[in-house]
């Protein structure tokens, strides 16, 4: 029997190494797939093969990440409630289809994953791994074992399986587009989430941070007039607008699988980006396209955010959202002040904005018999409906 495993390199996937090689005396083959997370491959593959593993698969899919999910997100304008980009949610899909990828190779139809029965990436695995490989018999090691974290830690070193040094405080969760906090210790939405917590966003510049951001088609291709791949320039404002201090996100959640969660996400560029972007959509599009292209917005990220990613309808809601976004080119200026953002100006040539229409100095101006016209006919639905209900 061979098992391919979704591997993090964390506590709960180097535990399932040795626990699924004794549980079903089989083979492990172990994946990590590169979604612009810190870790260091080469040891993470040295810890696994330590752990037990037969064979051991390293995929850089940083740019696919960037291409096929974080550039959709800034089109979509992806914030879950309104506020989580979705940072963790839009890698599992990737992850998932990375490691079918290799289980097609190795000939097996066993895959397994690191997720417990209390989170949403459970959802998210289990779909992403079915819609690639419906014959799929996919195990969760920390669904099934009864062990605590502690006990988790406790079996590593009786079995001498080295394991990860991780903070007892928070469990991260890490990648290009954001990084996600959470910890027994923080769980409690009334209690402030302490300085220690945090790494992208810890305050060592003074002052405002002025930036010009050129979108192409939705999608960001320069920062301050220099031209970047989109890994890249996501990388860039990770590191330089958390340096003022901004980009943490703090809300309680709304769980696909039934309750609510205090979370706590550092994501600097993807606010900056999707703030940027959803500006520019608002200067070249109608009134009508705006409120239509909310409605999509909000649909997309729900699917995204609970697992459904292969569901036909987010694809058909993606390509009308990149439809539309083939008129959101041009220039957004932001300032950056601690955890405070401001739109200073845009400029697309795709604007219908008109000075000589807007100003009340200068250019067209309805007559008092068109103004009239107007209000009387806007308001008739409004105001006969009114006499009838009230006289």
């Amino acid at each position: 029997m061979k098992i391919v495993l979704a591997y993090s390199g964390g506590l709960d996937t180097t535990v399932a190494i040795r626990w699924l090689k004794e549980t079903f005396n089989a083979d492990v083959v172990t994946v990590s797939v590169d979604v612009g997370q810190s870790d260091d491959f080469k040891k993470l593959e040295e810890r696994a093969y330590l752990a037990g593993a037969v064979k051991h698969y390293t995929i850089d899919a940083k740019e696919e990440f960037a291409k096929r999910f974080i550039a959709y997100d800034i089109i979509m304008n992806g914030l879950y409630e309104d506020v989580y980009p979705l940072s963790t949610a839009l890698a599992r899909p990737l992850i998932a289809e990375k490691t079918v990828e290799v289980a097609k190779k190795e000939e097996t139809e066993y895959v397994a994953h690191g997720s417990t029965s209390k989170g949403n990436d459970q959802v998210r695995f289990d779909l992403a791994i079915k819609a690639m490989m419906p014959n799929a018999k996919i195990i969760a090691p920390a669904r099934i074992w009864k062990m605590t974290r502690e006990d988790e830690v406790k079996y590593a070193r009786e079995s001498g399986i080295p394991i990860k040094v991780e903070s007892t405080k928070y469990s991260i969760d890490e990648n290009l587009w954001g990084r996600s906090i959470e910890g027994d210790e923080i769980a409690d939405p009334s209690v402030e989430v302490p300085e220690e917590a945090f790494e992208w966003t810890r305050r060592v510049k003074q002052g405002k941070l002025r930036l010009s951001i050129e979108f192409d088609r939705g999608i960001p291709i320069r920062v301050n007039g220099e031209k970047m791949s989109l890994v890249d320039l996501v990388k860039f404002l990770n590191s330089e607008v958390g340096k003022y201090g901004f980009g943490r996100v703090e809300h309680l959640e709304n769980r696909v699988v039934g309750f609510k969660s205090r979370e706590n996400y550092e994501v600097p560029a993807a606010l900056v980006l999707i703030s940027a972007h959803k500006d520019l959509e608002k200067t070249v599009y109608t009134p009508l396209e705006l409120r239509f292209k909310k409605v999509a917005d909000a649909q997309w990220t729900d699917l995204v955010y609970q697992g459904l990613w292969y569901e036909p309808l987010r694809e058909t809601l993606q390509l009308v959202g990149e439809q539309m976004n083939k008129w959101v080119s041009g220039e957004v200026k932001v300032e950056i002040d601690g955890n405070g953002m401001r739109i200073l100006g845009r400029d697309s040539k795709y604007s219908p904005y008109s000075d000589k229409i807007a100003s009340y100095n200068k250019g067209w101006y309805p007559t008092d018999e068109m103004a009239r016209g107007f209000i009387e006919i806007w308001g008739l639905h409004s105001l006969l409906t009114r006499q009838v209900r009230y006289g």
